[in-house]
């Protein structure tokens, strides 16, 4: 290595913000860096509180913690967590309504084609039930069963995955812990003042209250909302999408969980008149919001409608959060990298928060730059990024146009709104063909979109006319073979409620 390259490696990275974001990024960098000579600092302030939007995730987050020595059974239990199967949207079509997106695959693929042809087929023929019995996550999750996905799955209909429910702010803490262990500073004080470089704009240290200065080549904004580096600081500016997502608010409130009732392996999403409640099953207490549009309902009305929809003692009044749906127009802007709320925000609706998180570290990792900061690596981080937040938002936009619900002002205004282009093609070449694209850096897989369509009864014209030649009454038997043997599965499962007893160690318990 050449002394020029060794001098321009990066020394030092300051990290601006705890909080989930601030210390899973300490924790997988220091892991990732190991012995190499760059130190890692967190400035976070104990008297500023964080949000914690987030304690829903996707299975991803098992790959993260895992990549740090973790293993689940020591997550759930450091953090009162509960495993999570999916979603299961309640109302959004009508009330009565529901349905899951599991984490889970759909039946058998044949030949070439995929199962939901085969489906689309046989159903023609015979009652073959619905797409969701096919999915054992989704028909384990809706009998309130779990149990670990199989080593070795005996065939396609056995793959599943799984996810956590946590209490955000413990596994913060569980974060902060690895952290520190391996070497990670941590700074208890507030940002007074950004100082920068003024023959460049880059940011060259942070003024500390206690008047300490720190410095650093790299600084990560894990901020939240307020972006302190990454808008205060560098004026990056931000890119407004409420003309598709008319959500603006959240209130959020903990409550005691029922008392003798199993938590269920799944997040609860039901659709109310402004918008949607999260329902989020923990070990010591359950978590409740409602995520609306303050175009069409003002907050004390929202307030109400929460209160009254929670069948549980609440712990304590509802916070109130206010966003805008959105991203910044550069994640990355000299030598600043966002993540986490300040990088932008799109609403809770698939538990992709913390998913952002992981994967906005995953790129850092990948271009991790020198102290050139060349263009190239730093415009090439933010089209990843770019190009994943808009598969994100365009996955959450489908959910509202395909409830085509008209029963309330807002309801009407989702219905009849313009979707994005890239959605709207996504959507049409499913519905004529049954086709499901696949692009690079989109977080959710064909059976997810799958599991939204079939859920929202969006389905294509007609089957692969390769499906032709087959017999459909007994393409019909032999699906309705496939969905017994499914149901047999889930019908040895243990209760979701036995497998924290027995695993984790700790029975549901009532909070205090």
């Amino acid at each position: 290595m050449s002394e020029d390259v060794r001098n321009g490696r990066i020394r030092s990275i300051v990290i601006v913000g705890g909080g989930t974001a601030g210390w899973m990024a300490a924790a997988s960098l220091r892991r990732h860096f190991g012995k190499a000579p760059i130190d890692i600092t967190l400035v976070e302030s104990s008297e500023i509180g964080t949000i914690g939007v987030g304690e829903a995730t996707i299975p991803t987050i098992r790959n993260f913690y895992q990549s740090l020595g973790l293993d689940d059974l020591e997550v759930l239990r450091a953090t009162q967590g509960t495993c999570k199967l999916g979603i299961r949207f309640k109302d959004w079509m009508a009330p009565g309504s529901a349905f899951i997106h599991p984490f889970s695959l759909y039946g058998q693929d044949l030949g070439g084609i995929p199962f939901q042809h085969y489906w689309l087929k046989a159903r023609a023929f015979a009652d073959v039930g619905e797409m969701g019995e096919y999915s054992l996550g989704a028909s384990l999750a809706a009998a309130g069963k779990f149990t670990v996905p199989a080593a070795n799955p005996p065939s396609s209909l056995s793959v599943f995955d799984w996810a956590l429910h946590f209490d955000a702010a413990l596994f913060a803490q569980l974060m902060r812990r690895v952290a520190e262990a391996n070497g990670v500073r941590r700074i208890d004080a507030k940002v007074v003042k950004v100082n920068l470089r003024p023959e460049d704009g880059f940011v060259a240290s942070l003024s500390l209250h206690t008047g300490q200065v720190v410095e650093g080549d790299l600084f990560v904004d894990c901020s939240g909302f307020r972006g302190l580096l990454i808008e205060e600081a560098l004026q990056t500016g931000y890119e407004d999408w409420s003309q598709w997502l008319f959500c603006d608010r959240a209130l959020a409130v903990q409550s005691q969980p029922p008392e003798g009732a199993e938590p269920p392996p799944y997040t609860d999403v039901t659709a109310h008149s402004a918008g949607w409640r999260w329902r989020i099953p923990l070990q010591h207490r359950y978590g409740n919001g409602y995520v609306y549009s303050s175009r069409h309902i003002d907050d004390e009305a929202a307030k109400a409608e929460l209160v009254a929809a929670v069948p549980d003692r609440l712990l304590h009044e509802p916070r109130l959060i206010r966003f805008t749906p959105g991203r910044r127009k550069q994640v990355w802007n000299r030598n600043v990298v966002a993540l986490g709320l300040a990088s932008g925000f799109l609403e809770p609706l698939e538990s992709t928060s913390i998913a952002l998180i992981e994967t906005g570290i995953e790129k850092l990792k990948a271009l991790f730059p020198d102290r050139r900061f060349d263009p190239a690596v730093v415009d090439e981080f933010n089209d990843w990024s770019r190009r994943e937040m808009e598969r994100v938002r365009d996955f959450v936009v489908l959910h509202y146009k395909a409830a085509q619900r008209g029963d309330t002002p807002f309801w009407r205004t989702t219905r009849d709104a313009e979707i994005p282009e890239t959605l709207a093609r996504k959507v049409e070449l499913f519905r004529s063909r049954g086709h499901i694209a696949r692009y690079r850096w989109e977080m959710f897989q064909p059976p997810s979109w799958l599991a939204i369509f079939a859920g929202f009864d969006i389905l294509p014209e007609g089957w692969d006319p390769a499906l032709d030649g087959v017999d459909g009454a007994a393409l019909a038997a032999s699906l309705n073979q496939m969905r017994a043997g499914v149901a047999r599965v889930v019908a040895n499962a243990p209760g979701h409620g036995d497998f924290l007893h027995r695993y984790v160690g700790q029975a549901p318990a009532a909070a205090e």
